[in-house]
């Protein structure tokens, strides 16, 4: 069985210590989309962890890792990784990489901070990962595949065909520096000799351990709302964050995708721009950031401080459902052990009319937040293990989200670590 960890929100709920969590439980775990440009914070028996290309479950002497062909492979990124986890008394994991996916190049990055300095104020909040300029190319035909570093002349004629396009660019729209054909190939020679010993047949490879009854798990980055078909467009990233396009990213079909676990937050946030209906501001902000996460709530990639809101029921529930949602996991709960009472967002007011639907940008723009106050329980959870021995108001508050959003919540996590966690 293929099971899929995924976000309902705007990503930063918590998947990297689920990924791990159910790590233990799983022989294969495949990131599927995205690259460098978000965090998975990760808390174990080898300490924290800030992973952003690596599978989060790297952390098992037992599992693979693989980097499908649907990821945004920044391949000094990923080899710094591997070192870094090494380094801190981590196992060398086992990784493979497809043949399939495509190659962040250096141009990427300069592209993406060129274009948000363009923007100025106007410009989409980007991690400046190489993201957008990355997968614009994939699908503009010009990316550079894994399998293309090793056919070192058609390899040249595709950089010297990307170099006419990029340079006019370069000159006339951005007015910095022209790419030289010799210096990106001598940076893809660096690369294939950095990739080679782990380049495989990604979708061939599920196939035989499916065959064998082998337990894959697909790690999902980000969060339903960034998603740029069905998220906060043109807020957000360029890549699926669906469970439904695991099936693409890792090349499994989608009926093996089974079992879709999603992560929910207690509270909400978000990190760049884009439609957020419960945030808050001020120093009801400022508390709940510092008090939130492991450490506060600032981008694992970014360090910039995120957006706070309350818990957005709406959001949440459209988040399980386009993600196809087959259970959740409810996060950070401990965080708000210091509230009298928590508001929670039941529905948008837009025009004079209270809605349960998330719409779509248009609208969300004029939405305002509907709150139903819920009473705090005014404790601090960590540490408790059995799911009837938290207080009354904090299991109201469980089903009250249970409810509102419509898929059972089978675990809660109540602290960072690996093991703080309820099961329901």
């Amino acid at each position: 069985m293929v099971t899929a960890v995924v976000g309902a929100s705007w990503g930063d709920e918590g998947k990297g210590k689920i990924t791990d969590m159910l790590g233990e439980e799983s022989d294969i775990i495949v990131r599927f989309q995205g690259g460098s440009n978000a965090g998975h914070t990760i808390v174990n028996d080898y300490g924290k962890f800030v992973l952003h290309i690596l599978p989060s479950g790297v952390f098992h002497n037992h599992t693979t890792s693989v980097i499908g062909n649907g990821v945004a492979l920044n391949i000094p990124d990923l080899f710094k990784e591997i070192q870094g986890i090494v380094e801190q008394g981590v196992p060398k994991p086992k990784i493979k990489v497809s043949d399939r996916a495509q190659i962040v190049m250096p141009y990427h990055i300069l592209f993406d901070q060129y274009e948000e300095e363009r923007l100025a104020g106007k410009s989409f909040g980007s991690t400046k990962s190489g993201i957008a300029p990355f997968y614009s190319d994939k699908y503009a035909k010009i990316g550079i595949q894994v399998s293309e570093l090793f056919d070192e002349e058609s390899l040249r004629e595709k950089v010297e065909g990307i170099c006419v396009k990029k340079n006019v660019l370069l000159e006339h729209l951005y007015h910095k520096p022209a790419l030289s054909v010799d210096e990106l190939m001598n940076t893809l020679r660096e690369y294939r000799e950095m990739v080679e010993p782990y380049v495989c047949d990604v979708s061939s490879y599920l196939f035989e351990a499916r065959k064998q009854g082998k337990r894959i798990l697909l790690e999902g980055q980000l969060g339903s709302l960034k998603d740029p078909d069905h998220g906060i467009y043109p807020m957000v990233t360029s890549s699926s964050t669906l469970a439904g396009y695991g099936a693409i990213g890792a090349g499994v079909p989608p009926y093996e995708i089974q079992r879709i676990v999603t992560v929910v937050k207690a509270y909400s946030s978000a990190v760049g721009a884009g439609e957020f209906v419960s945030e808050i501001f001020g120093e009801e902000a400022d508390e709940l950031r510092r008090r939130g996460g492991d450490g506060g709530e600032f981008g694992a990639t970014t360090g910039r401080p995120r957006r706070m809101g309350w818990f957005d029921a709406v959001a949440n529930r459209y988040g399980c459902r386009v993600q196809g949602s087959t259970e959740v996991v409810l996060t950070v709960l401990d965080v708000l052990g210091y509230l009298d009472e928590i508001p929670v967002c039941v529905g948008y007011e837009i025009d004079g009319r209270v809605t349960k639907d998330f719409p779509a940008t248009r609208e969300l723009k004029i939405a305002k937040p509907v709150y139903e106050v819920l009473p705090g329980w005014k404790e601090d959870i960590r540490g408790i293990k059995e799911y009837d021995k938290l207080p009354e108001n904090c299991r109201r508050y469980i089903e009250f989200i249970e409810k509102e959003i419509g898929v059972p919540i089978k675990m809660v996590s109540n602290g960072p670590g690996r093991h703080e966690i309820i099961y329901r």
